[in-house]
C-alpha cells in the first residue's frame, strides 16, 4: 500500500475530532432523515468548552501514527477552535505530516466565519485562508504555496450557515443524540459544500486511554459535494450529557485510522469519570 496516497488524505480526518463537553441541554435532532441541509442555531443554555483541551492517539494498522489536538477559546464575540495533526514514529519517516487549523464560529448561530489552514504534508507546505460573507453567499480562499511560492485565489457559493470540518463535528455533538435519528448539515473548509449526514447507529461500551464509558455510535459520511464517496467517519461519543468525544475510526479505501481520548484537560472544572 503506497502510504503517502493512503495517509495524508487522512489527515483532514484527524482534525474532525471537535466536540461538545460543555453540560447544557442539547436542541433536538431529527428523528428521521432530513431533507433540508441546514445548521440549526443554538439554545440559549448552550455553552462552548472554552479552555478545555482533548488530545488522541492516532493509529494507523496498528502503529502509533502520531497525536491529535482540539481546543477551545473566546476570541473577541467569536469562539475560536484550534486544532492540530503531527505524525511520529515510523508514520512520520515515511510521511511526516504538521497541520494546525484555525476557526472562528459565531457562537449564537454555529456559522463558521473564518478558516486558517497551515498544512505540511511530506514536501507540500500550503497555507490557506477562506472567509465566508453570508450576506454575498459567497466564501473567498486565499492559498499559498510555500514550496513555490505560487498564489492562488477562488470564490464560491454558500448556503446561509456551514461550519467546517472540525467544529462541524462540534455542532454535531451538540445535538440530542437518539438511537435512530438523523441529520444533515452543509460543511465547508474552503472550496464547494459538501453535506455531511449523520447517523445515530446504536450503543455500545468503549475503553479508551482515559477510560471507559457507556457511548453512542455515530456514522458520519459526505452524501454530496467534492468529499462524497471519499470515506466514512465513526465517532463514539459518550452515553450522556457532556457527548465526549471518546474515540473516532476513518476509513477511506484501504486505509483505516483510529483515534483514542487520550487525555482531557479541563481548566476550572474536575475531570468526569468513567464507569468502571
Amino acid at each position: 500500500m503506497d502510504v503517502k496516497r493512503t495517509f495524508a488524505p487522512l489527515c483532514a480526518v484527524i482534525l474532525i475530532t471537535g466536540s461538545a463537553i460543555a453540560q447544557n441541554k442539547p436542541f433536538p435532532l431529527a428523528t428521521k432523515p432530513a431533507s433540508v441541509s441546514r445548521i440549526v442555531p443554538p439554545p440559549p443554555s448552550f455553552h462552548f468548552p472554552e479552555g478545555q483541551n482533548f488530545v488522541y492517539s492516532v493509529q494507523w494498522h496498528l502503529l502509533n501514527a502520531g497525536t491529535a489536538t482540539v481546543s477551545f477559546l473566546r476570541s473577541n464575540s467569536f469562539e475560536h477552535l484550534r486544532a492540530s495533526a503531527n505524525t511520529s514514529g515510523v508514520v512520520s519517516k515515511i510521511y511526516a505530516v504538521h497541520d494546525t487549523f484555525d476557526a472562528d464560529i459565531e457562537p449564537a448561530t454555529f456559522c463558521t466565519q473564518r478558516i486558517s489552514k497551515h498544512s505540511e504534508e511530506g514536501a507540500r507546505r500550503i497555507e490557506r485562508q477562506v472567509h465566508f460573507n453570508y450576506q454575498t453567499a459567497k466564501s473567498h480562499m486565499d492559498e499559498s504555496n510555500l514550496k513555490t511560492g505560487t498564489k492562488r485565489q477562488a470564490d464560491f457559493d454558500i448556503p446561509p450557515c456551514v461550519t467546517d470540518v472540525v467544529s462541524g463535528f462540534f455542532y454535531a455533538a451538540s445535538l440530542n443524540l437518539t438511537v435512530g435519528s438523523s441529520q444533515t448539515f452543509p460543511v465547508n473548509d474552503g472550496g464547494r459544500t459538501t453535506d455531511v449526514k449523520i447517523d445515530v447507529e446504536g450503543r455500545n461500551r468503549v475503553k479508551v486511554p482515559f477510560g471507559e464509558f457507556e457511548a453512542l455510535r455515530i456514522k458520519a459520511e459526505p452524501i454530496s459535494g467534492p468529499l462524497k464517496n471519499k470515506g466514512v467517519l465513526w465517532v463514539w461519543f459518550s452515553d450522556d450529557a457532556r457527548h465526549l468525544p471518546l474515540q473516532m475510526k476513518s476509513k477511506t479505501g484501504f486505509a483505516t485510522l483510529l483515534f483514542q481520548l487520550q487525555r482531557l484537560d479541563l481548566p476550572k472544572a474536575d475531570l468526569p469519570k468513567s464507569r468502571k
